[in-house]
């Protein structure tokens, strides 16, 4: 017997045919002789309609009742699914996330998963019934609900396979695994059969949608084997696993887009010691992420700083740096929100070189202009202008080779 955690994400739980479809897999794997741990989205778009109703009630919606709101969505799935395998015959139980209970730090919205604890979840689990969790919630040290972002389910899924030792980690989506680009833009990428942790960490930061860049990182250090399928067939998967010699054979494993940005400079700043950190430290202490960076070369004792934020936070980071600006005595903050990230990632660019020099010349063959560049030991990301993103995705993929032809 083994215990199988199986996560199903919104589109999968988004009608309820389809939410008897997961409960008629649920079903095949629990009959195997498997014990069950189930974690699931809310309904595709009832997030999102949470969101909407706080946006239309304030501008700034209180945190911490953003969160009691938008965990709301769950709560409906795991009913769901519970009340159909329950129809079925079988022994089925919802839990929100405080129930289990996946205990979290303070930061609503943005939570991480602290412990779990497994008396609740193992008494269920050993008198034959098949747990039903919310994903993407939690509750923090002082009771209050809280959520771990957008795409929150899978680290609920893969933190609960790790607390657990779950001997297989399955998130259900709808997608059949992870493929070398979008194929909605790409019609000839194809699907990759084994990804490594640090090339899935990657993908996901820089845009991806196939996982959650915490869930991988809970993965990774816990070694949990991830097997990323699709909820409306059969056919294998993407594993996600520890990097092998294999995987340094391919120079580019995948390219990831992320149109979820948007770029901000303060213009003409004081160049001196300290600068960098007057302007980000007042994002930092919001929560506001900070992603690409680049600082000029500095003319006469001045220079510009720029960063990139998400879309989420453009708002937020804008006021605060206009604040910052005025503290500092710079010229003028200028904002462009119609940015893309276009990002290569590979283990294989540990041992080849050149990989960026491909990367630059291919995108200039066609006049796509570079704004900003960021590197690490397996990627290589630069900003462009929106307009080209589809564009810069195939060229990119045709010039490292990646057609499934």
């Amino acid at each position: 017997m083994a215990l199988v955690v199986q996560k199903y994400g919104g589109t999968s739980m988004g009608s309820i045919d389809r939410i008897k479809n997961v409960a008629k897999r649920v079903a095949k794997t629990y009959d195997a002789g498997n014990d069950m741990i189930v974690v699931v989205s809310a309904m595709s778009g009832e997030t999102n309609k949470l969101v909407a109703l706080a946006n239309e009630t304030c501008e700034f919606p209180d945190n911490r009742e953003y969160d009691v709101l938008v965990a709301a969505g769950e709560q409906v799935s795991i009913a769901l699914l519970a009340m159909c395998l329950k129809s079925m015959g079988y022994k089925a139980k919802s839990y929100h996330g405080w129930q289990v209970p996946i205990i979290t730090d303070s930061v609503f919205s943005k939570a991480r998963v602290e412990e779990i604890p497994d008396k609740n979840v193992r008494a269920d689990l050993k008198d034959g019934v098949i747990v039903v969790v919310a994903g993407f919630q939690g509750i923090d040290r002082d009771g209050n609900v809280t959520t771990l972002g957008r795409g929150g389910s899978d680290t609920s899924a893969v933190a609960m396979a790790a607390a657990l030792k779950a001997d297989v980690c399955e998130i259900y989506t709808d997608v059949d695994g992870v493929y070398t680009t979008d194929p909605n833009i790409c019609q000839d990428a194809r699907k990759v059969e084994k990804i490594s942790y640090e090339e899935m960490l990657e993908l996901a930061s820089l845009g991806a949608k196939v996982l959650q860049i915490r869930s991988v990182e809970f993965a990774k250090k816990y070694d949990v084997d991830i097997h990323v399928r699709s909820s409306f067939n059969d056919n294998p998967g993407t594993m996600v696993t520890k990097e092998d010699k294999d995987m340094e054979a391919v120079l580019v494993s995948g390219i990831a887009y992320d149109k979820n940005e948007a770029k901000i400079a303060v213009m003409h700043v004081p160049d001196k010691p300290g600068i960098a950190a007057k302007i980000l430290s007042p994002l930092s202490d919001a929560n506001i992420s900070v992603d690409m960076i680049v600082q000029n070369v500095s003319e006469a004792g001045n220079t510009d700083f720029t960063f990139t934020v998400t879309k989420a936070d453009f708002k937020k980071a804008l006021a605060i740096t206009r604040e910052t600006s005025k503290e500092i005595d710079a010229k003028d903050v200028v904002t462009d929100e119609n940015i893309s990230k276009i990002s290569i990632v590979g283990v294989g660019m540990r041992s080849h070189a050149g990989v960026a020099t491909k990367m630059f010349q291919s995108l200039a063959r066609e006049g796509i202009n570079i704004q900003m560049i960021s590197t690490s030991e397996i990627k290589v990301s630069v900003v462009i202008d929106a307009k080209y993103t589809e564009l810069a995705v195939r060229i990119l993929h045709d010039a490292f080779g990646m057609s499934g032809n």
